[in-house]
């Protein structure tokens, strides 16, 4: 036992055991990582194996390469509304003036009632899913594709060879034909009914109740043919554009995804070890420490604190704060950390110490016990 021990002592004038993966370190000048001071073509990137130190440049960098413009995919949902045309399943009303007799039902009231799909009934024509009706003395008329205007004016044309001079007015009465669903994290989750008002990204999500408390609203995304596009809404607003542009077309998909799906993880030398919730994908590594509690006051080693995050392709990277000094504090405020990042805190070497002594020491009280057994 006496012999364990001594060597155990012995091992203090040597390399201190470090973090797993970082390798040895001197105790005087301890790190668990060799630093370099290479800023990475995407600071937010960088090769594996590159160790970044969290600087001026570096913060610099990372704020100059945020996007200056929407992205190519998002631009290309943008659009110019048109005036909404008839389309199969809706329900139209046409007047024919001084003709009471063309009427539905010979002008009688129907009463509205709500279909099997949700969607309130009303009097008049549907369309059917060739895009026709059919109409007192013109028979089956292809309606579809026109707005109210055009088929009124289309409807006068054919009616004009029976009825003298006819006035004819048709306005849609039940929008049926166009529709767009929003699912997730949106409090009215459903079918959203197309109308003769543009049915925009905004308007969708407001109709379904806005985004609840759990919705990450720079995870929006929008599925049209099947393709999928994320969506940032606080990017948009910060780079000045209105989301309003985006325009939804039918059968398209919104979802609003969860914040619990993009958190970060602080572990190590922490009073509260945590796994914390972005704020609409925001958190800078200053906040992540304060809402872990900060830096333990007993076994943390201020000098090194980490971030690991995957890089693009798919390989850890990772970034170095020296916080031993309070302006060190001011970096680590501008330090934005990314989704499922790690925020590490390495401990003191005593602490590494006195844990590794911790695992040795009952085992070597085993190893002196059998001894003494046996010697019995």
């Amino acid at each position: 036992m006496i012999a364990v021990c001594a060597s155990l002592l012995a091992l203090q004038g040597c390399a201190v055991v470090t973090a797993p993966g970082f390798g040895y370190a001197d105790a005087g000048t301890r790190t668990s990582v060799p630093l370099g001071q290479y800023v990475a073509g995407d600071p937010d990137n960088p090769a594996q194996g590159v160790i970044i130190p969290i600087t001026k440049d570096l913060i610099q960098a990372q704020r100059l390469s945020q996007p200056r413009d929407v992205a190519p995919e998002v631009k290309a949902l943008f659009g110019t509304p048109v005036p909404y045309t008839i389309g199969p399943s809706d329900v139209i009303g046409i007047v024919v003036y001084d003709h009471p007799d063309l009427l539905p039902s010979a002008g009688a009231v129907i009463s509205q009632q709500a279909d099997p799909t949700g969607i309130s009934a009303a009097p008049g024509f549907i369309v059917s899913a060739s895009g026709e009706i059919s109409f007192p003395y013109i028979g089956r008329t292809k309606i579809a594709g026109l707005t109210e205007i055009e088929a009124s004016d289309m409807m006068a044309k054919k009616l004009a060879p029976y009825i003298r001079d006819p006035q004819v007015t048709i306005r849609i009465a039940s929008f049926r034909s166009r529709r767009a669903f929003v699912e997730g994290e949106v409090r009215v989750p459903g079918m959203q009914i197309f109308t003769d008002v543009p049915m925009t990204l905004p308007q969708a999500i407001s109709r379904a109740g806005g985004i609840t408390a759990a919705g990450d609203r720079t995870m929006v995304t929008l599925t049209r043919n099947d393709v999928t596009t994320r969506i940032d809404m606080p990017l948009l607003e910060a780079l000045g554009v209105n989301a309003n542009k985006i325009l939804l077309q039918s059968d398209d998909l919104v979802s609003v995804r969860n914040r619990e799906e993009n958190k970060v993880y602080v572990m190590g030398e922490v009073t509260r070890p945590a796994a914390l919730l972005m704020n609409n994908g925001r958190l800078s590594l200053n906040q992540a420490l304060g809402e872990a509690g900060g830096a333990s006051v007993l076994t943390a080693n201020t000098s090194q604190i980490y971030v690991i995050r995957n890089n693009a392709q798919g390989d850890p990277a990772l970034f170095h704060l020296n916080a031993a000094s309070p302006a060190a504090l001011a970096l680590a405020e501008n330090f934005a950390l990314k989704p499922r990042d790690v925020v590490y805190i390495d401990p003191v070497p005593l602490v590494q110490w006195n844990r590794i002594i911790s695992l040795i020491l009952p085992s070597a009280q085993v190893v002196s016990l059998g001894s003494e057994i046996n010697a019995r």
